[in-house]
């Protein structure tokens, strides 16, 4: 049986060390994992960080080749069994109902056919800003599945919905859409 292969897309939310956990868990249940992270992501959290806990390169930049990925945007994208974005911000989610691919991460997830499993993370106003529902609204319709977010205390202070959902929860969908 193939081994399964999924992409953990990190945007640049607070919440992206939780992608950490996330990576770990997804490796030890037996998935090949690939990270490509935003520029912002990337400030939050370092990609050692996921290049450590998945054993692969770590894909910050659009026009990063590795040896045996080249153009890694593209290799990747085919090679995938799932596209899991966590944390999700306002910013990637209106990149990918647009169709705008300017890095690493939104480049990927055009050129994927793979499921994408969206896990939003943002302030709750954000989150429940027209322009972000209407996007949410059309990926939904094109198949993209969500996961979240849940409520309670964000990193801003305020109280809403805009939490990542929580780490397991998303492991244990991902692994369902990528099987």
């Amino acid at each position: 049986m193939k081994t399964k292969t999924i992409l953990l897309g990190v945007a640049g939310s607070i919440a992206a060390y939780k992608a950490a956990e996330i990576a770990s868990q997804l490796v030890k249940r037996g998935f090949v994992v690939h990270v490509v992270m935003t520029a912002s992501a990337a400030k939050l959290v370092t990609p050692i960080t996921f290049q450590t806990l998945t054993r692969r390169p770590v894909v910050t930049g659009l026009f990063q080749e590795e040896a045996e990925m080249s153009p890694a945007h593209i290799s990747l994208a085919d090679a995938a069994d799932l596209l899991l974005i966590a944390p999700a911000t306002a910013n990637i989610i209106a990149k990918l109902a647009h169709g705008l691919a300017d890095d690493a991460l939104s480049t990927v997830a055009l050129a994927t056919r793979a499921p994408v499993l969206v896990a939003p993370a943002m302030n709750g106003k954000m989150w429940e800003h027209p322009a972000t529902r209407e996007n949410v609204a059309i990926l939904k319709k094109r198949g993209v599945h969500f996961i979240g977010p849940e409520k309670g205390r964000l990193a801003c202070g305020y109280e809403g919905v805009g939490r990542l959902w929580n780490p397991d929860g998303i492991v244990e969908r991902a692994a369902k859409l990528a099987a």
